[in-house]
């Protein structure tokens, strides 16, 4: 098993990672500003800004998993939208510059978001999808993060244009599952936007596969095979959390009381994208969770 080097790793997710990969036999190390002496695993301090040979030679024959970037959920300001490109592009720059001059890793996966494609309606998209031009805190900072990687050095690189990761205690599922328990888990707007997601199960399961698979590189979908309409979604998380329905929530209440209520952005709500993880099945990837119902139902439980 190759050493696995995870930038970013102190996340709920990126935690999540690093003990799926440990107990698959694999060394793994975490990139951290604030390293913890009681880790679990080991962790390699860097300020996510400057390449350095301190944790850059940890990087010659890795698997690096880059997750660094700052949480999405917050009002789209510049001074916020400027935060969250910094948080992504910097890190990512260090590490290109980092894997040309300290070693090349055997694999790179870098994140990235299915948020690239803004808003893009009903169309289906695949690998093969053209980024949207705006807005900004969306496609402008989606593609900011992958250019960010361009010249680095490794004999694999993999783009994971990720959904929502659905995953017990992640700010993602606790904010739908908090709304819907205080009997505001209405449709949002007319509950037509498309929600891409994918159960923590099947992501890890997902980097299992993109690990073991070597002829796949390039840009990946990392997103459930059945992506749903936010009326549908919203009627699955009521049920879970044994709430009745309740009326839609139109769209001006939810620009409203995203940014003043919960200081979010409400086109995380407002948009949509019908995500399709052509490659995966292509290359004979198996959902345990296909479907949304069921896969919340097993979160919940």
């Amino acid at each position: 098993m190759k050493p696995v080097v995870i930038a970013g790793g102190s996340g709920t997710l990126g935690r999540a990672l690093a003990r799926h990969l440990a107990t698959q036999g694999h060394l793994v190390s975490i990139l951290t500003r604030n390293p913890q002496s009681n880790s679990e695993f080991q962790e390699i301090q860097w300020n996510g800004i400057d390449a350095e040979e301190s944790w850059g030679s940890q990087l010659s024959g890795c698997i690096l998993i880059n997750l660094a970037g700052e949480l999405v959920d917050r009002v789209p300001t510049e001074e916020n939208i400027d935060l969250l490109e910094r948080s992504r592009v910097l890190p990512t720059r260090a590490l290109a510059t980092a894997s040309n001059q300290f070693g090349a890793p055997s694999l790179w996966l870098q994140m990235s978001t299915l948020a690239i494609y803004g808003d893009a309606g009903e169309r289906d998209l695949t690998e093969i999808s053209r980024p949207a031009d705006g807005p900004r805190q969306m496609a402008g900072v989606a593609k900011a993060w992958e250019a960010a990687m361009v010249g680095a050095n490794a004999d694999r690189t993999v783009i994971l244009r990720t959904a929502v990761v659905l995953q017990p205690s992640s700010p993602a599922l606790d904010r739908l599952l908090t709304i819907t328990k205080r009997f505001m888990g209405g449709t949002v707007g007319n509950g037509q936007q498309w929600v891409s997601w994918i159960h923590i199960d099947d992501f890890l399961r997902a980097i299992d596969f993109l690990i073991g698979h070597q002829g796949i590189q390039g840009v990946v979908h990392v997103t459930s095979p059945s992506p749903i309409r936010n009326r549908d979604m919203m009627k699955a998380l009521r049920g879970v959390a044994r709430r009745p329905w309740v009326p839609p929530i139109p769209k001006f209440a939810i620009q409203l009381g995203a940014r003043l209520l919960f200081r979010t952005d409400p086109q995380l709500a407002l948009t949509g994208r019908r995500g399709l993880p052509n490659r995966l099945l292509r290359e004979g990837f198996e959902f345990r969770f296909p479907n949304f119902a069921a896969a919340i139902q097993d979160l919940v439980k």
